[in-house]
């Protein structure tokens, strides 16, 4: 049992989770739904982040007009996020203040209004975003890998969702997206800071206990099949720079072997800070980075897997030297993946490759407002108990273990190889 933290579920459903931590006069309130892009049927795409959006339209007793202003004054910083598996929303504030954001958040889970004239200006302000992103390389190179990636499994589109859809869809599809998942039983509400249990959990209960459950949505259960040969595509577009993205089939992160991923991706490309907001550490010790940085392969290389629900990607993303040609680089990618297949690692670089990843993950640990996350954000894929354990599991990889999941996920039959190329450029 961990001192100061409890766990409890309300009559309606609503997970609740409470952790003190009195080492500054803050709290940090997160309410998280099982809601994200892999909820989204073909012609509702981007729905879940819209959503999002409109959650900051204010209900009746907390206007939008209102909302910012009063986090401000009170000293508090609040946000949202929309990603693959979820939804979340935060806010931080001195202790004595925390009520605010309660009530917003208990007052939004049932009330908010979805004004049709805010839903048309939002869409123009979410087209405008994917625009946007439509003229970054690796956003056009990133959705073409996952978009081959996935073809049956609803992890096949980005977060913003598909230009059509985001043109199509009207008030009645948001307000009913949101009436069905933003439900009591389909969230869960993590606390973290400086309060009493006791009295928090009353609180609680006072705020959110009255709300109806609904009916728990089901999830979209589309298994992706069996890759049977490697995929390359190339993606032609304005700019300077050839981008390379290959990516491989890794397992969930409630699967045993992500921990051992975890501690190959600080090896070969640098540790990766799975908290989203988190800080980050210099890869310049690692394998990928002497060999391809180094050797004027590549300008910069980062690696990572996220933490999700199902079987999701292991992505590489380099930028290619200028003098090199995006074969070249793959091919020195290659020899390096390689090279930890063929020949076991030595247990000081293992070693240090796992003091690498605990201090990442210490770091996007530390403060109140990560407490906070890591206590709900566990919840969206596993349970508390992962990240609990987190450190305790990546002291038990061993050499072997590294070897292992680098033979098995890093199979160029299973993976996808995407080249960005500058228009006019020949590969």
């Amino acid at each position: 049992m961990i001192k100061g933290f409890k766990e409890t579920t309300l009559s309606n459903g609503l997970k609740v989770m409470l952790k003190e931590i009195h080492t500054a006069p803050l709290i940090s309130s997160w309410i998280w739904y099982r809601v994200g892009s892999r909820d989204e049927v073909t012609g509702k795409t981007g729905i879940s982040h819209w959503t999002e959006h409109m959650q900051f339209k204010g209900t009746k007793k907390f206007p939008a007009s209102i909302l910012d202003k009063s986090i401000s004054r009170d000293g508090g910083t609040w946000n949202a996020f929309t990603y693959l598996d979820w939804t979340t929303y935060y806010e931080t504030m001195p202790a004595d203040k925390i009520d605010l954001a309660l009530r917003l958040e208990s007052d939004r889970m049932m009330n908010s209004a979805f004004n049709e004239k805010e839903v048309n200006s939002e869409r123009t302000v979410i087209i405008s975003e994917r625009e946007g992103h439509e003229n970054e390389p690796l956003f056009k190179l990133s959705e073409a890998v996952q978009q081959a990636a996935f073809r049956v499994h609803p992890y096949h589109h980005e977060v913003i969702g598909d230009m059509a859809d985001l043109r199509s869809m009207d008030r009645s599809d948001l307000y009913n997206h949101y009436r069905s998942y933003y439900v009591p039983n389909n969230a869960v509400l993590a606390v973290a800071g400086d309060f009493e249990t006791a009295s928090m959990l009353k609180r609680v209960r006072g705020l959110f206990g009255r709300i109806p459950a609904g009916d728990t949505p089901k999830r979209l259960t589309r298994v992706e099949p069996e890759q049977n040969g490697e995929i390359r595509l190339t993606v032609e577009g304005p700019g300077e720079t050839t981008f390379l993205e290959v990516v491989y089939r890794v397992p969930p992160a409630s699967h045993p072997d992500f921990f051992h991923l975890f501690v190959l991706d600080s090896l070969l490309a640098g540790p990766s800070n799975l908290n989203m907001f988190g800080g980050g550490i210099s890869n310049k010790t690692s394998r990928l980075y002497r060999a391809l940085v180094d050797q004027e392969y590549a300008v910069s290389i980062s690696g990572g897997a996220a933490a999700t629900v199902d079987p999701y990607l292991y992505s590489f993303t380099i930028t290619v030297h200028p003098n090199r040609k995006p074969e070249e680089t793959l091919a020195a990618l290659d020899n390096e993946i390689q090279k930890v297949q063929d020949e076991l690692v030595s247990e000081q670089e293992v070693a240090r490759a796992i003091k690498q990843a605990r201090a990442i993950f210490a770091y996007g640990s530390e403060n109140i407002t990560n407490q906070g996350f890591w206590l709900g954000y566990a919840e969206m894929f596993a349970n508390y108990h992962w990240f609990q354990s987190f450190l305790r599991n990546l002291a038990k990889v061993t050499t072997r273990d590294v070897q292992r999941v680098a033979r098995q996920y890093f199979q160029s039959s299973s993976r996808v190889v995407g080249i960005y190329l500058p228009e006019g450029k020949t590969n």
